[in-house]
């Protein structure tokens, strides 16, 4: 129905760390060659959990976009924006939340799960409770089709589609929208006009799905009608109301396996992190002091590398030679643990000198950094106002 969208964002942390670059912006570098990307700094989701804390949101906001074009995030090819300068969202968000049942909410895993985990902030705020909901409406108001998220954060997305599925239902009930959907058919022309009766009938009578999804790409081939006509006969095609708000689907990403310099899951939390462009020496010292396989306690000790954390960063920087190299010498004890350590300081060393070489045009003129996100938040605003039109005349608010 809608052009095919990917939107993703993240809280202001600050500078990012390598557990960032290998579970989301490897994978948001490669998401914008094959879809129109949309990827946002989420600012006011920053203060559903540190509202106490908000003077380093800014600085924050830029050393995490400067690390964003550093993965490789490309702002000719994404849309780069930050969330409160769109106030389109918080808009959003408050007409939906007229409409979502406060259960819907509640029901989202992590609510429960962050409050006993955030035991020393007091998240018995409304807006702790309906983040899910602007999280909707980050999605939903650039109509994305696709949202990259990992396994954790798929009944997020579930919700999306619950409150775009009920707003449809209550909203999607024009008046004379029969007659308006076969005014529509008639634009398509008479040719394309017969075989969207005919899918609409074998879907509707048959319930076949072939129909459905050739009904659905005439309707994205053709050009000479309006978005709201469009929509009309996306609805009508399915025997269902106006479709305003797009259903998004998840689109699993793989979870990263980036351990920290402590072997568990790197977080800033934990303190136990690698940054983006971290200094040689630093990254060096970090990796060569972490924990390896408690059974060797002396160099001719053999070892197992699966219970060694410095395994899982050879998983992600080490081709099939070395790891074999790895596997080998570290069961015979042929090799000692800085010289399987080595092999991973150089990839990693490697890696961020990319990084760094992205990122030096901004840290020297951070002038480049704002213009590039000044010229993504108008961009932003322009679809995300096409959107609250739609949903504005949809919920009769539409006054002019």
């Amino acid at each position: 129905m809608f052009p095919e969208r990917v939107v993703s964002g993240m809280r202001p942390t600050g500078a990012l760390h390598l557990g960032h670059y290998h579970g989301a912006l490897k994978n948001w570098v490669r998401l914008q060659d094959e879809y129109p990307c949309y990827f946002f700094v989420a600012d006011w989701h920053a203060l559903t959990t540190h509202y106490e804390s908000t003077e380093v949101i800014e600085e924050s906001i830029w050393e995490m976009v400067i690390d964003w074009l550093a993965a490789g995030v490309d702002p000719s090819q994404s849309v780069l924006f930050v969330q409160s300068r769109v106030p389109e969202h918080a808009e959003l968000h408050l007409l939906l939340s007229m409409v979502t049942p406060l259960g819907w909410l509640e029901r989202v895993p992590t609510y429960k799960d962050q409050q006993e985990r955030l035991t020393d902030r007091d998240l018995a705020t409304y807006g702790f409770l309906g983040y899910p909901l602007l999280q909707a409406a980050d999605i939903l108001i650039y109509r994305a089709s696709h949202v990259p998220v990992g396994e954790d954060q798929v009944p997020h997305i579930e919700l999306t589609r619950e409150v775009a599925r009920r707003f449809n239902h209550l909203f999607g009930r024009e008046a004379g929208f029969e007659e308006k959907a076969r005014e529509a058919i008639r634009k398509l022309g008479s040719k394309r006009a017969r075989i969207y009766n005919q899918m609409r009938t074998a879907y509707q009578e048959q319930g076949d799905e072939q129909a459905l999804e050739r009904g659905r790409e005439l309707l994205d081939q053709a050009q000479n009608i309006s978005l709201g006509d469009r929509e009309r006969l996306f609805g009508f095609l399915e025997g269902s109301r106006r479709i305003i708000l797009a259903e998004p689907q998840a689109l699993l990403t793989e979870t990263s396996r980036m351990p920290g310099i402590d072997g568990q899951k790197m977080s800033k939390s934990y303190g136990n992190t690698i940054a983006m462009r971290e200094d040689p020496a630093s990254v060096e010292k970090k990796v060569r002091t972490m924990p390896t396989d408690p059974a060797r306690v002396r160099r001719t000790d053999p070892g197992e590398p699966e219970k060694c954390p410095v395994w899982q960063l050879h998983l992600t920087y080490s081709d099939e030679g070395v790891r074999d190299w790895v596997q080998t010498g570290c069961r015979s004890a042929g090799i000692g643990c800085l010289e399987c350590k080595q092999p991973v300081i150089d990839a990693i060393l490697r890696e961020q000198a990319q990084f760094r070489e992205r990122a030096q045009p901004y840290v020297d003129d951070p002038h480049l950094v704002q213009n590039i996100i000044a010229d993504g938040c108008d961009r932003a605003r322009k679809m995300a106002g096409e959107t609250m039109r739609e949903v504005r005349e949809a919920m009769g608010l539409l006054y002019d």
